[in-house]
């Protein structure tokens, strides 16, 4: 028999894993995009779309996925969103196989979806197993093994979907009826085999996660939360959930977009002049500079408070950014690189603030916050038309301004939490 202390250790070390899939599901995306965008010959608004139905998911599902978790509770919520993800990596095969955009369109939405569901599960379940005060640093700390999938899934993505060499336009003109079949009876391979290898995993995890016994955590209720509003009718009431949902939208749409154009703007001849294969294995540098900043960030958030981590990891972002716009070569190529290490502690750290004293509604405020990662299927698309009518260089003001705002709620919270604490103290 554990008891609670050792409970909650085996616990955060099981969800670690699911942090692990999705990081790795989700970045996959910015392999597969350059490889639909060749295959397909889209444009980059077009190919943008990818991005759109998958994160458009988040928005349509992540609210009733919420209410679900009260039915079905934080496990019920990890199995049923594994098999929904493992359902949709199966339908990639057919999708490569018809060479259908569209399909795959539909199975990113699925996806999506099931990943959704396990975000609004595990990520307030992460908050919850512990003390609340340092519930920013266990999210940030989880979120790390997120950022080591988006790290390995670039190499992934690399070697088994970008390796094959894809031809233009024009060469496909040039290719016989047999040719072509056999062309994109290749590229549909690069994308058939590492999906099912997925749809493998999730469907082992899922089958894990129902056999497991984890331990049923209660809401708390906002008498034993710190620095906590008087209790509202709905998380709606909270201007700090507001806030923090405006927050979310900003950082997943600067981090998607980035991510998404990385590949596409390191083979330009004014920076990197790379061929997609070894382009993409530079993305991996993005999202480990993330995953080093998540572990380095989980021990600061210790000693300092994360609304100040918070603003100050958005200006050095914006900065970079700015810089990546007004350079080129190898400036620019390591400073949009190095935005990753910035990004690091942004999600866990507005999603833990955002969350903080909301009680009975924290199921609610979880499914807001999920919603608005929404801002990773509009914001990608805005860039787009933008890398299309001026440029893919410029079009990386996008993320400036998205940056520009989460400083200013890092700004917030930390005045927010000073007033509650000086009003706390003075009871």
């Amino acid at each position: 028999m554990y008891n609670s202390q050792n409970t909650y250790s085996g616990a955060l070390k099981v969800l670690t894993s699911l942090f692990f899939l999705w990081g790795f599901i989700t970045c996959l995306n910015d392999m597969l995009i350059p490889h639909l965008k060749a295959v397909f010959t889209l444009s980059y608004t077009q190919a943008m779309l990818v991005q759109f139905c998958f994160f458009a998911a988040y928005f349509v599902v992540s609210i009733p996925c919420g209410y679900l978790l009260k039915k079905i509770d934080y496990q019920g919520g990890i199995i049923v969103g594994l098999a929904i993800a493992a359902c949709a990596c199966l339908m990639f095969y057919p999708a490569a196989a018809l060479h259908s955009y569209a399909l795959f369109l539909i199975a990113f939405f699925i996806l999506a979806t099931g990943i959704t569901l396990l975000q609004v599960a595990a990520n307030p379940y992460v908050t919850e197993l512990g003390d609340s005060q340092t519930a920013s640093s266990r999210l940030t700390l989880t979120q790390a093994f997120n950022s080591l999938g988006t790290t390995v899934a670039p190499y992934f993505g690399a070697l088994f979907i970008l390796s094959n060499t894809v031809k233009s336009p024009a060469e496909l003109t040039l290719l016989d009826a047999q040719q072509l079949s056999a062309y994109q009876s290749v590229q549909a391979t690069s994308v058939q085999y590492p999906y099912l290898f997925l749809a493998g995993v999730l469907l082992s995890l899922a089958m894990l996660f129902f056999y497991l016994k984890l331990p049923k955590i209660a809401t708390q209720t906002s008498e034993n939360q710190p620095l906590s509003y008087t209790e509202k009718h709905s998380a709606w009431h909270y201007p700090h959930l507001v806030l923090g949902a405006i927050a979310i939208f900003m950082y997943v749409g600067a981090e998607v977009s980035i991510g998404s154009f990385l590949v596409n703007f390191l083979g330009d001849a004014q920076i990197g002049n790379l061929p997609e294969a070894e382009a993409g294995k530079y993305v991996s540098f993005y999202w480990g500079g993330a995953m080093l900043g998540r572990f380095v960030g989980a021990a600061v958030m210790q000693k300092t408070t994360p609304a100040k981590v918070l603003a100050f990891n958005a200006i050095c972002a914006m900065l970079l950014v700015l810089l990546t716009i007004l350079s080129t070569g190898s400036l620019a190529m390591w400073s949009i690189l190095a935005v990753g290490l910035c990004n690091s502690v942004m999600f866990p750290t507005i999603f833990s603030l955002a969350v903080a004293g909301l009680g009975p509604h924290t199921g609610q405020g979880s499914g807001i916050l999920c919603a608005s990662i929404v801002g990773g299927a509009i914001l990608p698309v805005l860039q787009g038309l933008c890398a299309d009518s001026i440029g893919i260089h410029a079009a990386f003001f996008v993320p400036v301004l998205c940056y520009a705002y989460i400083m200013f709620y890092g700004v917030y919270q930390a005045l927010r939490f000073r007033s509650l604490l000086t009003a706390e103290k003075s009871l």
